[in-house]
């Protein structure tokens, strides 16, 4: 381990996985021995873990990769340079800010001239606030639920207990059967 540890790359989860493979092959260490640095480290990660975190394409959880960087003998800014490429992209890329579009403010028709002229320091456009609507729905839905299985379970339960479901016929025993 003469040579820096490789980069990771923050591009999709199939390119982390293969900064993954490329970290252990500078690290030189087996899946056994990667679990006993990672122990050694104070983290778990069991070498078939570790195997099929690397045979996949998909993003290894947080934990593991925190464990896998430690056991290959990455430290400090290193191992969080490789923690904040997995944050980055199981986050996607950031959201780019909204631009306000201008709006021209109205004119009443019988205002003058003088009057509509504005000062120098005033705006010529407003933009637009940027409410979000409540969210209503699926917090109503759920507890329309709720009631729902309440009200069906108390019915249930008395239609029960007062016997509509109990048949009031007699069962007569004989020696040979029995008989409604």
């Amino acid at each position: 381990m003469t040579t820096s540890p490789p980069t990771p790359p923050d591009i999709d989860a199939a390119a982390f996985v293969a900064g993954l493979r490329r970290l252990k092959a500078w690290s030189g260490l087996s899946y056994r021995r990667l679990e006993r640095a990672a122990a050694e480290a104070g983290h778990s990660l069991p070498y078939s873990t570790a195997a099929s975190m690397l045979g996949r394409e998909r993003l290894p959880r947080e934990e593991l990769v925190a464990a896998f960087v430690a056991a290959c003998g990455v430290r400090g800014a290193e191992a969080e340079a490789w923690l904040d490429a997995r944050t980055d992209i199981a986050c996607g890329p950031p959201a780019p800010m909204p631009v306000p579009v201008p709006v021209p403010v109205p004119v009443p028709e019988d205002a003058t001239e003088s009057a509509v002229a504005a000062p120098a320091s005033a705006p010529a456009f407003v933009a637009p606030l940027n409410t979000a609507p409540a969210r209503t729905g699926p917090r109503r839905t759920r507890w329309t639920l709720v009631a729902a299985a309440a009200l069906v379970t108390a019915l249930l339960g008395g239609v029960t207990a007062s016997g509509v479901f109990t048949d009031d016929e007699e069962v007569h025993e004989t020696r040979t059967s029995v008989r409604l």
